[in-house]
């Protein structure tokens, strides 16, 4: 079992370097690939560069050099329903574009029966017993995410609350479960919420990052602890 763990931005990724054992490094596609272990499961850990594309380039690039059999996407996401605050996690059950007409998909490749891509179902139970047993303070939820190419502030909200009514929004996840779907690899979303409908703009963004991108890395963490106890993936 090698798993990746994939995150947007650096300040996303730098929890989980600190605790990565016997980390060595690879260079591909001006990306740096950090191969090592935590909680003794092999993972490859990096942070692609922000928006879609630069996720799916590094998506493709774990599945194709580095044989990972499983990609989370760890990081942080803006709260898109009212009920979802600031520290708030939310875990995909399933996400899609916000930015994408849906007959792309449907009547194109990958000719999907629904735009949205589903996570992988054992990683949600996986995700479900971690985060019980790991008695988390913060809120987290089971839910549906939504990617687009632009931050999300106050424009823009309401639309996509109407069209797709997710729980939260980033600008990668979509991208990467796209990829994870045509290449038929479990794929699952952990994102802490950094600013949300009362708490918007990239300022909030800015200010809450690391302490968002820490709980993140905390429930990978419980994650990767069950997967290890149930040797799943």
């Amino acid at each position: 079992m090698r798993l990746a763990i994939l995150c947007a931005g650096d300040e996303e990724a730098a929890p989980f370097l600190e605790i990565l054992k016997e980390d060595k490094v690879v260079k591909k596609a001006m990306l740096d690939f950090h191969i090592g272990f935590i909680e003794d499961i092999e993972v490859v850990v990096l942070y692609s560069g922000v928006c879609k594309v630069n996720a799916a380039i590094a998506a493709q690039i774990l599945i194709d050099t580095f044989d990972v059999t499983g990609i989370i996407n760890a990081g942080v996401a803006g709260g898109i329903m009212e009920h979802i605050h600031v520290f708030d996690t939310v875990i995909s059950t399933e996400v899609c574009y916000h930015d994408v007409a849906a007959d792309i998909l449907t009547d194109f490749h990958p000719w999907m029966d629904t735009v949205f891509f589903p996570s992988d179902t054992n990683l949600i139970e996986i995700s479900k017993r971690a985060v019980q047993k790991a008695k988390m303070k913060e809120n987290v939820f089971w839910g549906r995410m939504v990617c687009g190419e632009n931050f999300i502030d106050k424009e823009g909200r309401e639309k996509i609350k109407q069209d797709f009514q997710p729980l939260c929004v980033d600008m990668e996840s979509a991208s990467i479960a796209h990829v994870c779907y045509v290449n038929q690899i479990p794929f699952l979303s952990i994102r802490c919420i950094s600013d949300s409908e009362t708490n918007s703009g990239l300022s909030t963004f800015e200010e809450n990052c690391k302490k968002a991108s820490g709980i993140a890395k905390d429930i990978c963490v419980s994650v990767l602890k069950e997967m290890k106890e149930y040797d799943s993936l």
